[in-house]
């Protein structure tokens, strides 16, 4: 009875004192003015607003359903998402631990069995004898949040976690930009190549007809050898167009988590084999602002300035007395003939305060304070950093769409130029340096034609990427048969279950904690 009354006053006095007030300071959000209003010329003139598709899942805008497929198995094997998902567990983990602060930090059971022998002479008489005595004890510490040194543990723990959901969510949008501008530079390299072999087969019959023609008399060497070193250069781009082809597959299957190797469901017969598509307009569902904003890197920034925010306080907790109730039930006995049993119950406040080690404990704060104003600066950078992407992404696709309809009509006067350089030729009007001059126009154009639609594509891949598009993934944190490993090593309760995650508007205010 008295061990429990002992127990209910400790807990009484742990609740009336427990979290009086928070040393340390609150955390607001640290925007810049022209972050919350920032737009662009070009961003404006590249996007529109609608409600498809969604820009979690922007790349449905080529409706193309090999990259689909693509960074679905993506979602589900890539490595490095995997590892950001674990990262995440481990954060959930790592404010259980904080969260373990709200109970009492000493909870200690002991217990002793000891055996006692001893010799006693009076000068004629020697005695001897061994008792045992035994010993069971239950002590409990705890410290009072009286100055919110766990309190702010906790709430920097608790944005470390979400940190490490924005983090997950930035693994997202990098994963799905790469898978999917990986496929268009496959897509690239094939349709070049298609240009290349095609291109080499219509200077190779005019390589024949100038060996032909030269073997009669009825033309000089010059042409000949002319015609051979135009034929012979365009295929000497063939194979390195092939390693291109390989090189893009290999990347691919790493992001898939494949090992390099071939992507068979890409040749089969898809009608997308060398199709560089051109899409004008980025589909956007707020205003790039916003957008901005809310960038996972940028929110993840926020989170690590509100988590190191949270240190401070618990760093100037050390300049303050540290109160605590502290409580012992002691039993005692032994084997000795009428020895008694006894039980003790101790319990009360008890004070430490580190007078002498002022100096330490102040740099401490100034540490954790600079580290504050560092990611304050840091997150700054990467938001300007993050407009700066989106305008330079929108400005070249602006460009590369202007090019695309002017390199159109240059690849069909080329053709055409061709077609009449073959005419005159054979008419006898003209030498066949035009004719060669003809080809090379027309594979020079051709190429830089499909250049260009690969570099429109990649500016909207990097545009979508800088509006923080893409960091959707209905895959869960943690793979099926990785966390059946996991739980087989460990007893992970429900951690692996997954977490509420934040919205995409979600920022840390003020004091939050979870």
């Amino acid at each position: 009875m008295v061990a429990l009354r002992a127990g209910c006053l400790i807990g009484s006095l742990a609740g009336a004192l427990n979290g009086c007030m928070r040393v340390g300071p609150d955390f607001h959000p640290q925007h810049e003015s022209w972050s919350e209003h920032w737009s662009s010329t070009s961003v404006e003139q590249v996007t529109q607003q609608a409600t498809q598709p969604d820009l979690r899942q922007w790349w449905q805008i080529f409706d193309d359903a090999n990259l689909e497929r693509l960074i679905a198995e993506a979602d589900a094997n890539n490595g490095n998402l995997e590892i950001a998902g674990l990262r995440v567990i481990e954060a959930r983990a790592q404010l259980g631990i904080a969260l373990a602060g709200r109970y009492p930090q000493v909870q200690q059971v002991s217990g002793d069995v000891l055996y006692s022998a001893r010799k006693r002479s009076d000068g004629f008489n020697t005695r001897s004898g061994g008792y045992f005595q035994y010993g069971a004890g239950f002590s409990i510490g705890w410290e009072l949040d009286f100055w919110g040194r766990f309190s702010r543990a906790i709430e920097s723990a608790d944005a470390a976690f979400f940190a490490a959901q924005a983090n997950r969510d930035a693994a997202l949008v990098l994963l799905h930009a790469q898978v999917a501008d990986t496929y268009f530079t496959l897509r690239t390299a094939e349709a070049r190549l298609h240009i290349a072999r095609e291109n080499a087969q219509l200077q190779k019959r005019s390589y024949e007809i100038a060996q032909k023609l030269f073997k009669s008399g009825e033309s000089d060497e010059l042409d000949l050898q002319q015609a051979k070193t135009q034929y012979l250069g365009t295929v000497s781009s063939i194979p390195s167009l092939e390693s291109q082809a390989v090189l893009a597959r290999h990347a691919l299957s790493v992001l898939l988590g494949r090992p390099p190797g071939p992507l068979p469901e890409l040749d089969v017969q898809s009608g997308k084999q060398g199709v560089v598509p051109l899409v004008s307009h980025a589909v956007l569902q707020d205003v790039p602002a916003d957008l901005l904003l809310r960038r996972p890197d940028v929110r993840s920034a926020e989170y690590q300035m509100a988590a190191q925010s949270a240190l401070i306080g618990v760093a100037k907790a050390d300049l303050y007395p540290s109160v605590s109730l502290v409580g012992s039930l002691v039993w005692s006995a032994s084997s000795l003939t009428g020895s008694p049993n006894t039980l003790a119950v101790i319990a009360g406040p008890s004070v430490t305060w580190n007078v002498f080690d002022h100096g330490r404990i102040v740099n401490n704060v100034r540490v954790q304070d600079a580290r504050l104003q560092q990611l304050t600066l840091a997150y700054q950078d990467t938001v300007r950093e993050a407009a700066r992407e989106a305008d330079d992404a929108a400005t070249a696709l602006i460009a590369a769409l202007q090019r695309d309809t002017i390199l159109n009509d240059a690849q069909g006067a080329a053709r055409r130029s061709l077609t009449l350089a073959n005419t005159i030729y054979r008419e006898g009007y003209s030498d066949f340096q035009r004719v060669l001059d003809a080809q090379r126009a027309l594979f020079a154009q051709q190429d830089a034609y499909v250049v260009n639609r690969s570099n429109a594509v990649g500016s909207l891949i990097a545009l979508y990427k800088a509006l923080g598009g893409g960091w959707y993934s209905d895959q869960p944190l943690v793979d099926p048969e990785v966390r059946a490993q996991m739980q087989e090593r460990t007893n992970w309760g429900d951690l692996l279950n997954e977490p509420g995650a934040p919205s995409a508007a979600a920022t840390p205010s003020a004091g939050s904690s979870r």
